[in-house]
């Protein structure tokens, strides 16, 4: 009879190990981000200086605090792909990377996909945002655009 009682515990604190994992990976260190009105988005311009400000639309964002690559970021733009290229530095190697699953307006997979096929051009935000990270932006022929930060090279 003991044997059953101890597998039991065993059992139920794998599961609640796990369950309490899951929830510390997916949810427990994202918070909302409050972007600066005007200021909400940053490409750097080919002819170098700082980065600047692009009129973007529905800005919502997600980041924590935990781990300098956790931002993303969803919104749209009126700005033309081809006035996009012309004034600002095209972004060489974009990886997108997988939001979590309640972030449902970043989809890594299809932002690199619409990448590989050039229905989207990946945009330099800013340079080392953090040592070793930078702040990629990528915009879809149709306005659709997406931010996250990825590891530049320095830090791997």
């Amino acid at each position: 009879m003991n044997g059953k009682w101890v597998g039991a515990f065993l059992i139920s604190a794998g599961l609640a190990a796990g369950a309490f994992m899951y929830y510390q990976q997916v949810y427990a260190y994202y918070e909302p981000v409050a972007f600066t009105p005007g200021a909400e988005i940053l490409l750097t311009p080919v002819t170098g200086g700082q980065p600047e400000a692009i009129l973007v639309n529905d800005v919502t964002g997600t980041d924590g605090e935990s781990s300098p690559i956790r931002f993303r970021a969803c919104f749209t733009t009126p700005t033309s792909l081809a006035t996009l290229t012309e004034t600002y530095v095209v972004y060489e190697k974009p990886e997108p990377l997988i939001a979590p699953p309640w972030f449902d307006c970043f989809d890594a997979g299809e932002i690199g996909t619409a990448l590989e096929q050039g229905r989207a051009v990946a945009f330099l935000s800013v340079a080392d945002i953090r040592p070793g990270v930078d702040r990629v932006v990528a915009v879809m022929e149709d306005g659709r655009a997406f931010a996250w930060q990825q590891l530049n090279g320095a830090a791997e």
